[in-house]
């Protein structure tokens, strides 16, 4: 019989909508687009830089972010990194698809990896985010 579930992490930014942070459906894992949200709110990556208010937004700080909260998602669910088959990467901006692919290739290999495609979007759910990744994994039930 095929298990299916949905799951939201404890100690992670609860979901904007109706929505989990990893759906199991048999021996598949589905994760929901990720950002660089904290549990209070705030975003990884985001510094003030001066008394007006002006923002410098880090694509490097933030990739790290979503790629770690990816990785708990994961093993919630008794996976790894090394499980994951697929994802699908929006940027804001592509001039920061560089800083990406250098944290990026901090956790996989293109021998080794996942499947990937990245895409370039109009803006995400927040102007602080750079970055969101859905990614889906494989990992037999026991």
């Amino acid at each position: 019989m095929t298990k299916n579930s949905s799951k939201l992490i404890k100690g992670k930014a609860t979901p904007r909508g109706a929505y989990p942070h990893i759906k199991r459906v048999g021996d598949y894992l589905y994760i929901s687009g990720t950002s660089a949200r904290k549990p209070d709110n705030s975003f990884a990556g985001v510094h003030q830089v001066d008394a007006m208010g002006s923002m410098r937004l880090d694509i490097k700080e933030q990739t790290k972010a979503v790629l770690d909260n990816i990785k708990d998602y994961l093993e919630s669910q008794g996976a790894g990194l090394e499980d994951l088959i697929d994802l699908t990467t929006f940027l804001v901006n592509m001039n920061d698809f560089a800083g990406y692919n250098e944290v990026y290739a901090a956790y996989f290999s293109a021998q080794t990896g996942p499947a990937r495609t990245t895409v370039a979007v109009h803006q995400l759910p927040h102007p602080h985010l750079l970055i969101e990744i859905k990614a889906m994994a494989y990992k037999p039930q026991n």
